[in-house]
């Protein structure tokens, strides 16, 4: 009886420890309010820490009153931890990451974004420790994101002792419901459109502390488009004829009793060609003003051309062009093989580097689709850093800006074209994330 009343206060404890972590949060920061709403405490004795599944924050009442007592504001820091996490899709990654990294990573971003707010709520005995660290590795990755950190692991592959530091100084709480993302409480369309909120009310926050340069950057990884670039050129397919025994209309019944019944010889034979939807013709156009510089556009060609040697994308015969400009057009490069583009690669030089001008390109390839030099353009990718004329008109075929980063300051895209970002980290290492 005694144990069981032990257990009832402890439990009752433990969940006003939550309430009030929760109601700390939600005065300094009422921009989370329907985050918060949607991620309800729940106890669960034996867990020996917190954990989401996305709809719920799950919590050993033992572990809770530990913490609570030994650091009143540990808890807060693992209840908006956790939240974060939502907030920055970072357990709906789990599938695509090596695991051991992408926990760090993820865990490194979040704090860091807490302890940017400098809340004192949220204050921990080790932040001073904990804020050099992150500041080191912020000289290493740029923007501390959970992205840009794990890409920084992947290039460089920290020993464990060194994983186990960070573990130590930035864990907070359980990744147990991360392992299949898609069995998540609260799906991820559903923490989209929560985040999209609170980006928007982000802006209209009073200033001063509670602000994170760091959150909005991570808001902001979080929220963006992501494309795959191999779907992207999907786009620009076409219908075309290859040389390739067509087995999905082939009848191998008629052909073996052929084959058994009159001397080898089959009633039908297997069709030489099927139409296949491959990508055929467009034009990559690159920016090279002085903004837009080698390396990186390097790394965009060698992106492309990796997708292109594919064979199940491509036709054996292309006709890509390969346009430079700045505010006129510089070059035009004729690929139609992998040869051509192998050599383009190897020995292609950048020109150019004036100001930037979109329209020229266009007028252009409208010029070479008039002279016949294209059977059915599809779409046209323009790699750049988007400061630039765009032009008016819509053209007869898809377009794609890829730009370099985010950058909120950047003009906006005609409503005819489709922005993609590219991370500078992602060009230069070819990992995706």
């Amino acid at each position: 009886m005694e144990e069981l009343k032990r257990q009832e206060k402890t439990a009752h404890l433990a969940k006003e420890v939550m309430r009030l972590s929760r109601d700390s949060i939600i005065m300094n920061m009422r921009f989370l309010d329907v985050a918060l709403s949607r991620m309800q405490p729940v106890s669960k004795p034996g867990l020996k820490g917190i954990a989401t599944d996305g709809e719920k924050l799950w919590y050993d009442d033992v572990f809770v009153l530990r913490r609570y007592k030994g650091e009143p504001a540990y808890i807060s820091r693992c209840y908006l931890h956790s939240l974060f996490h939502l907030v920055f899709y970072h357990p709906f990654r789990y599938g695509e990451v090596e695991q051991k990294y992408w926990d760090i990573a993820a865990d490194i971003a979040v704090e860091n974004v807490m302890m940017e707010m400098d809340l004192h709520f949220l204050k921990l005995h080790k932040d001073t420790q904990r804020k050099a660290e992150a500041a080191a590795l912020q000289e290493k990755c740029g923007a501390l994101t959970a992205e840009k950190i794990y890409r920084y692991f992947l290039k460089t592959r920290p020993e464990e002792e060194e994983l186990a530091g960070w573990k130590l100084l930035f864990h907070r709480d359980e990744h147990i419901f991360w392992i299949k993302p898609e069995q998540m409480e609260i799906s991820l369309a559903q923490w989209k459109k929560i985040s999209e909120r609170i980006k928007t009310d982000l802006k209209t926050f009073s200033s001063g502390k509670g602000n994170s340069d760091s959150l909005e950057k991570n808001l902001a990884e979080a929220t963006k488009d992501r494309y795959d670039y191999g779907e992207i050129l999907r786009r620009f397919m076409v219908t075309g004829e290859e040389i390739h025994p067509n087995d999905e209309e082939f009848d191998y019944i008629y052909y073996t009793y052929g084959l058994e019944h009159y001397g080898n010889m089959p009633l039908v034979e297997p069709l030489e060609y099927k139409d296949i939807k491959k990508v055929k013709e467009f034009v990559i156009a690159i920016d090279t003003s002085a903004s837009c510089r080698g390396k990186i556009v390097q790394g965009f060609l060698n992106k492309t051309y990796s997708i292109m040697k594919g064979a199940e994308n491509f036709f054996c015969k292309v006709n890509v062009h390969i346009v430079q400009c700045d505010n006129e057009v510089q070059s035009d490069v004729k690929i139609t093989c992998d040869d051509d583009f192998e050599e383009f690669i190897r020995n292609g030089k950048l020109t150019g580097f004036g100001a930037t001008d979109f329209r020229p390109v266009f007028s252009y390839v409208d010029d070479l689709i008039e002279q016949g030099s294209f059977e059915n353009l599809k779409g046209l990718i323009y790699f750049t850093d988007g400061y630039g004329v765009y032009p008016e008109r819509m053209p007869a075929y898809d377009v794609i800006f890829a730009f370099l980063n985010e950058d909120e300051r950047r003009p906006p895209v005609p409503h005819w074209a489709l922005p993609v970002v590219l991370e500078e980290e992602e060009l230069e290492s070819g990992e995706a994330v």
